[in-house]
């Protein structure tokens, strides 16, 4: 390691010490410790300790931690061959200077993912080989400059239509299908020990859970070591509007021999256009409407109380569920750091986690911390 990035971590260290010992409130990590990690997605500031108080507070609440954004292609390798290790090495020194596990995201996804990567020299569509190749090459030098420090690597990111077909991407028209199986052969080529996952968002529903159940049993056909299957779990007041769908899916991966993890959990309180949900599809940009924009002043109790039964009954079900759950992590530290502020529709006031703005426990962390008060 650079004497930069020593400096850099050393730093990190100091910033989380004192706001550290401000928090007082339970842990999230403790209260699951016999059931399941429990982990968050930070973005580029908290990591580069840019974000006063982030690092202490993810320190204290969680056991694992997600980049949102910075080991993502876009990111890391913007330029065939260029990459930028600076935030990313931060994230796994810090997961390791706090006893941290840290979940690698993305490896393949036909979102941020630059245009060079799909092109030949000619600003053509790649070949199969060319594509192939750049994949390899991308998923060696990401995994293996982590090698035995990032436990767990979710190779394909969102493959599947809503009806479970396979989403028409770049890498289907270039490669084919085989091109899921390729990313879990390479990444496992690069980092034996490393866990690997497909990830998804939208598994409650039976169509799109079944396309799941089937690229994990195609996966395992060819030969292929798959380790668990990543639901996002990207909710809201009434979705799902019956729990069951949830469970379902948990029972359903796991009778595939497969661990489930929920990589990107929070629970949104605002209201969808024309009853719509898209999941996570990052191709959604609506203009804001005050009408889906209802809580800009503050969440009323009647609201709040909705978020924290929703937020109660999925825990529930993790719970009965453990032996099969590995991890648990929220997409997000506090409600001001939620993407789920600009998306559908950017300037939207959402209160999606379990820290408020100003990164203080809301009623609901106090109701899911006291779900294990009893085990």
């Amino acid at each position: 390691m650079k004497r930069t990035t020593q400096m850099l971590i050393a730093a990190l260290a100091l910033l989380a010490g004192p706001v550290f010992a401000a928090h007082h409130e339970a842990a999230l990590k403790d209260a699951y410790a016999d059931a399941f990690r429990i982990g968050v997605a930070l973005n580029r500031a908290q990591i580069m300790g840019q974000d006063a108080g982030a690092l202490s507070l993810a320190a204290r609440q969680f056991d694992s931690l997600t980049a949102e954004n910075v080991m993502k292609w876009e990111r890391i390798e913007p330029v065939e061959g260029q990459f930028d290790w600076t935030a990313a090495d931060a994230l796994v020194a810090f997961a390791e200077a706090h006893g941290m596990e840290v979940a690698g995201h993305v490896l393949v996804w036909h979102q941020q993912t630059p245009d060079w990567v799909f092109q030949d020299a000619d600003g053509k569509p790649a070949s199969r080989e060319l594509l192939l190749e750049r994949m390899r090459t991308h998923i060696q030098a990401v995994v293996g400059r982590y090698k035995g420090r990032v436990h767990a690597w979710e190779a394909v990111n969102e493959a599947l239509n809503e009806d479970g077909t396979l989403r028409r991407t770049p890498w289907l028209e270039i490669i084919g299908e085989d091109y899921l199986q390729k990313a879990f052969e390479y990444a496992h080529a690069a980092d034996p020990a490393a866990q690997l996952y497909y990830n998804d968002y939208g598994l409650h529903r039976p169509e799109k859970r079944a396309g799941a159940v089937r690229v994990v049993e195609a996966l395992q056909e060819a030969g292929v070591r798959v380790d668990a299957v990543g639901i996002q779990g990207h909710y809201g007041l009434d979705n799902p509007r019956d729990l069951r769908d949830f469970e379902d899916s948990v029972t359903a991966f796991a009778a595939l021999g497969v661990k489930v993890l929920i990589t990107e959990l929070d629970v949104s309180v605002l209201p969808f256009p024309a009853q719509q949900d898209w999941g996570a599809d990052l191709d959604v940009d609506l203009e804001l409407d005050a009408k889906y924009n209802p809580y800009a002043d503050g969440l009323p109790a009647a609201v709040e109380q909705q978020q924290i039964e929703q937020y109660t009954g999925l825990f529930r079900i993790m719970l009965k569920h453990r032996e099969v759950i590995d991890r648990v992590t929220f997409w997000g530290l506090s409600d001001r750091d939620s993407w789920k502020n600009d998306w559908p529709m950017r300037g939207r006031t959402d209160y999606p986690l379990l820290f408020d703005r100003e990164r203080r426990p809301k009623p609901v962390h106090r109701a899911i911390t006291g779900l294990t008060a009893g085990d």
